[in-house]
C-alpha cells in the first residue's frame, strides 16, 4: 500500500524540552555512528507529542541522527503505526478487525466509528475530536473484540459499549481501560478457575489499565513529564570513560606492598 505524506504540513516542528531530553536519552544507548539506530523510538515521540508524524518531524528527527531526509522518510511511510495524517485530538480509534475480533463483533464496531466519526477510516470527525482506522491484530484475542483508544486497550466491547465509549471521551472523560464487560484481564468469563489465591489483595484494575489510571496518560499527548526519565547506562558510560581518561594519562596504579618473606636462619639451604 501506497503511504504518502499528509498534502497539509504545519510549518515547525520541537520537541518539548522533557521530549527532547528523553530522546537525546534514546540516542546516548547507541554507539558513536550507530544514532540512525533510535530512528524508531524517537519518530514514536514525536507521534505521541504531537499525535500524528508530520514532516518537520521526521527531518527533525533525521538532523538529530544525521540522517539523510530520504532515510527517515523510508522508516516513516513503511510501518503503519506511524499516522501520517492528522488524527482526532482527542483520541484516534484502532478497531482490531483480524479473525478473533472479527468474529466477535469488529464490524459492529467499525459500524460504530463510521457512524460517529467518519465514514471513511483516517478522516477526522465533524468536530475534529475522533478518528478512526481498521487495524491487524493486536494480540488481545482472548478479550474479542477490542480496540486501542489513544494509547490503550478497551477490550470485550460491544457496539453499545464503544458508542458510549466515545461519548465520554467526546465529553472530556477517560474511562478507565480494559475489559469492559467486568473481567479483570483475560480469565474465564465465569471467573478464575486456577491460581484463586492471588484475587485478594489485588489492585482495582489489572496491571496495563492499573499504569494507564496511575499516570493518566490514555489519551494524553505525552510531554515527556508523564514519568521519570531514566537513563541509568549513562552514569556506568560516565565512570568507564573517566577510568579510561586516568589510563591514558598514564597515572600510576598504587604501588603493591612488598611482600613478606620469612627471614632465613643458620643452616637452611
Amino acid at each position: 500500500m501506497l503511504r504518502r505524506l499528509h498534502p497539509v504540513q504545519p510549518d515547525s516542528f520541537a520537541f518539548t524540552p522533557a521530549n527532547l531530553e528523553w530522546a537525546k536519552g534514546q540516542i546516548s544507548k547507541y554507539p558513536e555512528g550507530r544514532q540512525a539506530s533510535a530512528i524508531i523510538p524517537l519518530l514514536w515521540r514525536a507521534q505521541e507529542q504531537e499525535g500524528w508524524l508530520t514532516r518537520k518531524a521526521i527531518e527533525t528527527v533525521a538532523d538529530m541522527l544525521g540522517m539523510a531526509y530520504i532515510r527517515a522518510l523510508e522508516v516513516a511511510t513503511f510501518y503503519f503505526m506511524f499516522q501520517l495524517q492528522p488524527v482526532g485530538s482527542v483520541a484516534h480509534v484502532q478497531i482490531c478487525g483480524t479473525t478473533s475480533c472479527m468474529i466477535c463483533g469488529a464490524e459492529e464496531l467499525i459500524a460504530v466509528c463510521k457512524e460517529l466519526i467518519a465514514k471513511t477510516p483516517h478522516t477526522l470527525s465533524a468536530d475534529g475530536k475522533f478518528s478512526w482506522e481498521e487495524v491487524e491484530c493486536m494480540g488481545a484475542c482472548a478479550n474479542a473484540p477490542m480496540a486501542q483508544i489513544g494509547k490503550d486497550y478497551y477490550e470485550d466491547l460491544t457496539a453499545e459499549k464503544l458508542r458510549e465509549l466515545i461519548g465520554r471521551f467526546s465529553k472530556g472523560e477517560v474511562p478507565v481501560p480494559g475489559p469492559q464487560n467486568g473481567r479483570y484481564a483475560a480469565e474465564p468469563l465465569s471467573g478464575l478457575t486456577t491460581l484463586k489465591e492471588f484475587e485478594s489483595g489485588r489492585k482495582a484494575h489489572n496491571a496495563s489499565a492499573q499504569l494507564a489510571v496511575d499516570i493518566g496518560d490514555t489519551v494524553k499527548r505525552i510531554d515527556g513529564t508523564e514519568v521519570p526519565i531514566l537513563t541509568p547506562w549513562l552514569g556506568k558510560t560516565a565512570k568507564r570513560a573517566a577510568k579510561v581518561s586516568v589510563e591514558a594519562e598514564g597515572a600510576e596504579a598504587p604501588a603493591k606492598k612488598p611482600r613478606a618473606t620469612k627471614k632465613k636462619t643458620e643452616g637452611e639451604a
